[in-house]
Parts: structure tokens; C-alpha cells; sequence
């Protein structure tokens, strides 16, 4: 990006923070801020539109009611934060055929074992539904938990934060643990986390090392960071970014404070922001249109308030040291090569940390690499779960699908 965009940004800047700015200057401030909310900074060169707006959005509803992501459900939960947020979250139980899941028996007077309880955390802007892939391949496998973070999906908005609370990644360690303690109370459990998900379940082991060491039997981290995401460039020239890093916090702040507004403007830039989606999501050309699609609208369903509200929580996220709590289990640290977001150095930097873990790059993958190559990330994580000892050796693990347009098969 040009210093003539960082520019331009500041002038959005001014302009949110007046009474004058119109829905459309709004907008644009909207989609600067939607590279946020795909992680990353604003100032996206795009490619020429070709195709009429009328039809981009008739090709938009059309893949909204057809496309079958984000359609699974579980049993629901809630679980409640220490400060009163409630917290939704669904469980794949194992049900054997033929019935439910029975209770645990009775063995020579003692309990059956309980099972492993694999929990799942969700990266920024997202919601439980972003492991579309990985929860369908794993059904009737396994027994999973799906949450979504404070603010995000089904889950309430943060009542810290209604007080004005800073959001922090500590805070989610501890929603983690609310989770954990409603949805799988007893048991070993194995943690997989994307993102502000991957730091999420960092954030819970350096609060409590304990569940970490009785409890937890392996790790997932994918496409995440333990610190310094104030270094990430995003894919831009460093005078760009810097100019970015001057501006945006006055940008946030006017956006959440009009958020109606923006709200508005960002709907009207529908074209723009699917752009910079998936220029921040994705890194191969064939990308299902589809699950394009389902990650525009998770990302989409984000408040812009709630986008304002956590953007800051990285800036001060470091969770180097906490990494030493997963020595000696089974730990999978995967990311996508292209990740603009959260580049794949700092996986590397983390598997670094962790000399035992597996470290797995996948080439022509972005920031989304679970929903971009959904075959990869689940034949690792159906490995990683064999390891800690969640699903036996040989477990037939279901059909992950594809996000590839020409075989595109929905879990």
C-alpha cells in the first residue's frame, strides 16, 4: 500500500469522527475496517469488477441458500465467564448406532473411563462454525466441543465490556475454562485452537498450568501467534503499515462509536469487503465459491463494535513463556505458507519453542487454512488425536470434503 492510502485512511479517519460523514464515507471506512476483521490492515489493491453489482448480489443470495457450511449442530450449552458473559457452546457426543450416546456404566464397581473431549477454539471475527470441515470429519469419532468466544456467534457480548472493560486475551483464557468446566468437567481433553483461538487456549495455560497437566493430552495451534503480531506487515510496504498503525486506533474508536452507521456503509460495500476477504482468507484461486462465501458472512455477522472492541487485545498478546506448559504432549502446529494474518514464521517461532511438536506448512494456503484445505488440517489433526490417544489407531476418520470448486463435497 501507498502512503496516498494511508492518507486516505487518516481522511477517514477525520471524517467518522464528525457528524457530517455520510453513510457512504462510513462504508469505506466499514471495508478498511473488514481488513481488520479478516486480520489484517487496510489498503487493498483489487481487481477490476467485470460482473454487474445486480448479479454479484443475486451470485451472493443464491450462495447463501445453497451453500451447506455452517449448517451442523450439537447438543447446546452455557457456560458463564467470570464476569456474567454467557458463553453457547454444542457437543458432538459418540453415539454408537443404533442410539444415543448411554451413560457411563459401572465396571467391577468403579466408572467407565470418560472419554477424551476434544474443545475447539474459534479465531477473531469467527464463530464455531469456521471448523465446519474438521466437525464433520470427526462426528461419531470422537466427542468435540464447539464454542464461540464473547461477542462472536450465539454467545453474549462481553458484560465486561459493556463497562468498559479492555477485551484481553487472558479474558478468553479464562471464557476457555468456563467452557471447559461446563462442557467437559472431567476427563482428558485435547485442545485445538485457530487464531485468536490458537491464543485463547495459550492464555488458559498460562492461567492454569494445572488443568494443562492433569487434564490436557494434546494440542492443536493453527495459523496462530504467541506474540509480536505488532511486526506483522500484512502482505504491505512498511511505510504503508506504519501509517496504518498511527491512525487505526483513532479509527476503531470512531467506528465503535458509530456503529449503525458504519454497519450501513459496510453493507453498501459488499464488493469491496468480499474482496479484501478473501484476499485476507485465502491464498489458491480455486476456492470454492461457497466457502468463500461462508467466510464472508462469519466475518460479516461481526458487530463492528465488537471488531473495535478486540483489535487492541493483540497488540499486547504474548504467550511465548506459556508455550513451555505443552512440553511433553503430542502437539500439532500447522499454518498456511501465504497467511498474510498471522504468518507462517510465527508457527515456526512456536514449534521452535516446542522441539517435540509437529510442525506442518501447507503451500498455497492462507490465513483460513482449515476451511481453504480442509483435507490437510483433518488428516493432521486425526493423527494428533491418535497420538494423545482420543480415537484408537486405524480409526476410520469421515469425509472432510473440499473447498476446490471442481470437487466440492460438503462434510
Amino acid at each position: 500500500m501507498s502512503e496516498t492510502s494511508a492518507e486516505a485512511l487518516e481522511a477517514v479517519a477525520g471524517a467518522t469522527s464528525t457528524t457530517t460523514g455520510s453513510w457512504r464515507i462510513a462504508g469505506l471506512a466499514g471495508a478498511a475496517i473488514g481488513v481488520v476483521a479478516a486480520g489484517a490492515a487496510a489498503g487493498v489493491a483489487l481487481e477490476r469488477m467485470t460482473v454487474g453489482r445486480g448479479m454479484r448480489r443475486k451470485a451472493r443470495l443464491a450462495l447463501d441458500s445453497a451453500g451447506p457450511y455452517g449448517s451442523l449442530r450439537g447438543a447446546p450449552g452455557k457456560a458463564y465467564a467470570d464476569d456474567g458473559t454467557e458463553l453457547y457452546y454444542e457437543v458432538d457426543e459418540v453415539e454408537p448406532e443404533g442410539g444415543p450416546a448411554p451413560r457411563r456404566r459401572r465396571l467391577f464397581g468403579r466408572k467407565a473411563p470418560v472419554p477424551v473431549t476434544v474443545v475447539f477454539s474459534h479465531g477473531y471475527c469467527l464463530s464455531q462454525d469456521s471448523w465446519h470441515f474438521q466437525r464433520a470429519a470427526l462426528r461419531g469419532v470422537v466427542r468435540t466441543v464447539h464454542w464461540d468466544q464473547r461477542s462472536h456467534g450465539r454467545s453474549g457480548r462481553g458484560a465486561a465490556q459493556a463497562q468498559g472493560t479492555p477485551v484481553s486475551i487472558d479474558q478468553l483464557g479464562r471464557d476457555l475454562k468456563a467452557v471447559v468446566d461446563a462442557a467437559a468437567p472431567e476427563g482428558p481433553i485435547v485442545l485445538v485452537g485457530h487464531s485468536m483461538g490458537g491464543m485463547t487456549v495459550m492464555a488458559l495455560a498460562d492461567q492454569y498450568p494445572e488443568l494443562i497437566r492433569d487434564r490436557v493430552v494434546g494440542v492443536a495451534l493453527v495459523g496462530t501467534s504467541s506474540g509480536r503480531l505488532g511486526e506483522v506487515n500484512f502482505g504491505l510496504p512498511v511505510a504503508g503499515v506504519n501509517a496504518i498503525r498511527r491512525v487505526l486506533p483513532g479509527v476503531l474508536k470512531a467506528l465503535g462509536q458509530q456503529a449503525e452507521l458504519v454497519e450501513k456503509g459496510r453493507r453498501a460495500t459488499a464488493d469491496l469487503f468480499a474482496g479484501i476477504i478473501k484476499r485476507y482468507s485465502f491464498a489458491s484461486r480455486d476456492v470454492d465459491p461457497a466457502v468463500a462465501r461462508f467466510a464472508e458472512r462469519m466475518i460479516e455477522a461481526t458487530p463492528i463494535d465488537v471488531v473495535a472492541e478486540f483489535y487492541p487485545a493483540f497488540a499486547d498478546h504474548d504467550k511465548t513463556k506459556a508455550l513451555a506448559r505443552f512440553a511433553g504432549l503430542p502437539v500439532l502446529v500447522l499454518a498456511g505458507v501465504r497467511d498474510l494474518v498471522t504468518p507462517s514464521e510465527h508457527s515456526e517461532a512456536i514449534a521452535g519453542l516446542l522441539p517435540d511438536a509437529e510442525l506442518v506448512l501447507v503451500p498455497d494456503a492462507g490465513h483460513l487454512v482449515m476451511l481453504e484445505h480442509p483435507e490437510v488440517v483433518t488428516d493432521r489433526l486425526a493423527d494428533l488425536l491418535m497420538r494423545s490417544g482420543a480415537v484408537p489407531a486405524g480409526a476410520t476418520v469421515g469425509g472432510y470434503g473440499s473447498t476446490s470448486t471442481s470437487t466440492a463435497q460438503p462434510g
